[in-house]
């Protein structure tokens, strides 16, 4: 019988997935799973059980909670010797990577796709020592994710980094910044730069339309200096997937990327404070074996 390991963020999803373990287990039992769990305790536990889980050769590892439960999750499994295959339950806010990979939102229907689903090689992200299977995004609204309090974020889910994006908008400031990719230099001020794995981004669905999980490439977006106006109508033309008309949205795809700035400038990984410039940011091609 093969072996998975469960790691669950119990508070996630109005604590559902803690009140559906026994459902879950019987699923994944009939699937021919010898499942154990481990419910995550503080930020960063999820990463550690994952290091657990790759050391005593789990078959797979499960992340149920939100894109910050998977980050942690990849950041244990990332670049090992021996790499588990990856299942994912959504059970946060966006579930961003969930959708992109179009995952139902129904707990047992997500558990169902692990039980029935194969393997498929995806790409992920390195940025320095760290690892993200989404987005990586630095500017002044990327710090959304993590100043949303997480009462807020139960209770309004998504309407909670709506409302807060509202109210930053006012405060937004560019910031100078150097990007070289593909022998190319982009320096100069910019509002935010966002670097996709997949084409669903912060509930924009068209954010990067072009994005493929298994090519080998980011899908790179840099947003110009641009005023208060402007900044407004981008968002809307992106939520049709016009943005990349607009003289101040630069795109392009690469395997590399490296970002400089003279001010700190911190990183969104997932969702997650990652880390900040200078950074190198590097894709594993086809690196983690994920079940869909």
């Amino acid at each position: 019988m093969k072996r998975a390991r469960l790691i669950y963020n119990p508070s996630a999803g109005r604590e559902e997935v803690r009140k559906r373990i026994p459902d879950i287990l019987n699923v994944l039992e009939e699937a021919g799973y010898e499942t154990s769990c481990h419910a995550t305790k503080c930020g960063g536990d999820a990463t550690l059980a994952a290091r657990r889980a790759v050391e005593n050769r789990f078959d797979l590892v499960i992340a149920a909670g939100g894109d910050g439960t998977v980050y942690e999750v990849i950041n244990g499994i990332a670049e090992q010797r021996y790499r588990p295959a990856l299942g994912i339950i959504p059970a946060g806010t966006t579930n961003d990577f969930a959708r992109a990979i179009g995952l139902p939102r129904s707990i047992m229907k997500a558990v169902s796709v692990i039980a029935k689903g194969k393997p498929s090689p995806i790409d992920i992200g390195k940025i320095n020592d760290k690892y993200f299977i989404n987005i990586a995004a630095g500017g002044m609204l990327t710090t959304l994710t993590y100043e949303v309090p997480s009462k807020v974020k139960t209770m309004l889910g998504q309407l909670a980094y709506y409302i807060k994006g509202i109210e930053k908008l006012p405060f937004l400031s560019p910031m100078h910044v150097r990007i070289e990719a593909n022998g190319r230099v982009i320096d100069e001020e910019i509002m935010l730069f966002l670097i996709a794995n997949s084409n669903s981004v912060g509930g924009f669905e068209k954010l990067a339309p072009n994005a493929k999980l298994d090519d080998g490439l980011f899908d790179c977006i840099v947003l110009k200096k641009t005023s208060l106006p402007e900044f407004i109508r981008i968002v809307t033309m992106a939520l049709k997937g016009d943005h990349f008309k607009h003289p101040n949205v630069v795109y392009f795809q690469a395997k590399q990327l490296k970002a400089t700035s003279a001010k700190q400038v911190d990183l969104n990984l997932d969702g997650e404070l990652g880390s900040r410039l200078p950074c190198t940011f590097t894709a594993l091609p086809r690196h983690i074996q994920l079940i869909r």
